[in-house]
């Protein structure tokens, strides 16, 4: 969906965990809308592609995703493809892979969820120092390695420079 129709559906649910955790509500819409395509791959409103760890509880679904590691010997529920890759000069592998995510009954739920799991997190404490800071909250969560995407910080503050052109 267009980022102003996003923005107009969801922004809602991001103010009300803002209000419920602290977190800004442009980077928990960020986020989603980034994670998303805004909104259009959100099977079982998860938004943030938050992993399910234990696969066995009936909150999670077994979808295809990619992630990026140096290391060629992750384990995955179904391994699609390992492509070695260069980025930035460093070495590094591209798997397509099937793995489980959490699924939610509504939008808020996720992201209810998503904002909970920077606060019970140790390694997000300095990210959440700074988290009514959209920007400087993408780039403190990249760093504390949330995503494995090397210029998630990068892509995720011109998602935050569009929403906060249309807000």
């Amino acid at each position: 969906m267009p980022p102003s129709e996003f923005i107009k559906k969801y922004l809602p649910h991001a103010k009300a965990t803002e209000a419920k955790t602290g977190i800004s509500a442009v980077a928990i819409l960020a986020q989603a809308a980034l994670e998303s395509g805004w909104g259009e791959a959100a099977p079982g409103n998860a938004f943030f592609g938050v992993k399910d760890t234990d696969g066995v509880n009936g909150n999670e679904q077994l979808l295809t995703t990619t992630e990026y590691s140096r290391r060629a010997d992750l384990k995955f529920p179904l391994i699609i493809s390992i492509t070695p890759i260069v980025r930035n000069g460093v070495k590094m592998f591209r798997y397509k892979v099937k793995d489980y995510f959490r699924k939610y009954s509504t939008a808020e739920e996720c992201f209810t969820d998503h904002a909970q799991f920077f606060l019970k997190n140790k390694r997000y404490t300095e990210a959440l120092s700074v988290k009514h800071n959209p920007v400087v909250f993408a780039r403190a969560i990249a760093q504390a390695g949330y995503a494995t995407a090397p210029d998630y910080a990068k892509v995720l503050t011109g998602v935050i420079n569009t929403i906060e052109k249309l807000i």
